[in-house]
């Protein structure tokens, strides 16, 4: 699994099947655009996104429908290590985590808010913060044994689902991804996953769950004041991950990527 010739790999790495694509696809079409390797991991495998399957059949669909989506983006797809609702922050998950992470050894992680309305989320972004921090570290064992691994690798978190925490509160991002150019491309994504779609389409109406997606992107663009469409990420800070003032997401997309200097200021 080698990096393209222009050095730039990127993981996004959730919960859930449709998380990407709700949160992060836009972002990762355009990283994609500038060149970038794209790697996309749900490690939750989808048992309880669903009324009518069993377990076995809804995780065989659900993976089939995220390897859909990671070929439409021209991405690889990692498959899932944990089920619905069983992504803890433990020993053994973490060894699983430092492993992928070893093998992509990425630039850029794009991953979930620390704190979101739901512990899945909540613990993955734990999982990865800590992966990425160990990436480099001897006696960090990774399952199946990858060795360690050295350079910056940035972790950057999106926005939680409804862009509210666990306690209601509004998030505010620090920098904004333009995605009106790839919002179709983001939908078809999303799309892909049909068993979550068709069981929305029967519980809140036809086509809400894509309707949703657009709502929600449009209201990340609203925030930022200049785009129409976006997504929204803060970026982790640098000690133990990368030099200090990097930042590959406005490097590699240049003007498709806008730094809130109000929010950098707040961090003065």
């Amino acid at each position: 699994m080698s990096a393209p010739a222009s050095g730039k790999t990127v993981l996004a790495a959730v919960a859930h099947p449709d998380d990407i694509e709700f949160m992060m696809a836009g972002t990762l079409l355009r990283l994609k655009d500038a060149g970038a390797a794209i790697h996309l991991w749900n490690l939750a495998d989808g048992a309880c996104g669903t009324a009518t399957h069993s377990a076995e059949e809804i995780v065989k669909l659900r993976w089939a429908e995220a390897r859909a989506s990671a070929k439409l983006a021209g991405g690889t797809a990692h498959p899932p290590i944990c089920g619905d609702l069983h992504v803890f922050y433990d020993a053994a998950t973490l060894h699983k985590a430092a492993a992928v992470v070893r093998r992509i050894k990425p630039d850029l992680v794009l991953t979930h808010s620390p704190h979101d309305y739901m512990e899945d989320h909540q613990n993955v972004c734990r999982l990865l913060v800590t992966a990425a921090f160990g990436r480099g570290m001897k006696n960090l064992a990774a399952d199946p044994s990858v060795p360690p691994v050295e350079g910056d690798c940035v972790v950057y978190h999106a926005l939680p689902h409804g862009l509210r925490d666990g306690l209601r509160r509004k998030v505010r991002s620090g920098q904004y991804v333009d995605i009106g150019a790839v919002l179709e491309r983001k939908r078809a994504m999303l799309a892909c996953h049909r068993t979550q779609k068709e069981w929305l389409d029967v519980s809140q109406g036809m086509d809400a769950y894509l309707t949703e997606m657009e709502q929600m992107s449009r209201a990340v663009g609203k925030q930022s004041g200049r785009f129409e469409y976006a997504e929204g990420w803060r970026r982790h800070n640098h000690l133990g991950f990368a030099r200090e003032g990097y930042d590959p997401l406005a490097e590699w997309l240049g003007a498709a990527c806008w730094v809130d200097p109000d929010y950098e200021a707040d961090l003065e």
